[in-house]
């Protein structure tokens, strides 16, 4: 019977396989999100849809931004604990983007909801 060879396997690699699911996670959360807000679906839960979708938005475009700021900085980190505190900055920066679009959306996930509204025909939602 052939041994399971785990010699490659470290604290790296289980930091980075951690870091990547935690990423697809919340990619599937929305894409479901998304995928579920169809012709019977209420405004509220459109609106929450595209907010979730602009706060997705606002964190890719400031991980983009990241990558050319490090792009000029010096290789000196050690590796095990630079993929630690990239876990920690991605988990702060999607934080920090649904707060901002809570609290000072910059109008896009109100675009993307009138323009769903209008092409959907999506209901307003009942008054409680």
């Amino acid at each position: 019977m052939a041994g399971l060879d785990i010699k490659g396997l470290n604290s790296t690699a289980i930091t980075d396989y951690a870091m990547q699911e935690s990423k697809n996670a919340s990619t599937i959360a929305l894409q479901n999100k998304l995928q579920n807000t169809s012709e019977t679906s209420t405004d509220d839960e459109l609106m929450e849809a595209c907010k979730s979708f602009e706060a997705y938005f606002l964190e890719q475009m400031f991980k983009e931004m990241q990558k050319s700021v490090d792009a000029l900085k010096p290789e000196t980190e050690d590796n095990s604990t630079s993929t630690l505190v990239d876990f920690f900055k991605d988990k702060t920066l999607q934080e920090v983007c649904s707060t901002s679009v809570e609290t000072q959306s910059n109008g896009f996930a109100q675009m993307l909801y009138e323009n769903l509204k209008r092409n959907y025909d999506i209901p307003e939602a009942p008054s409680t």
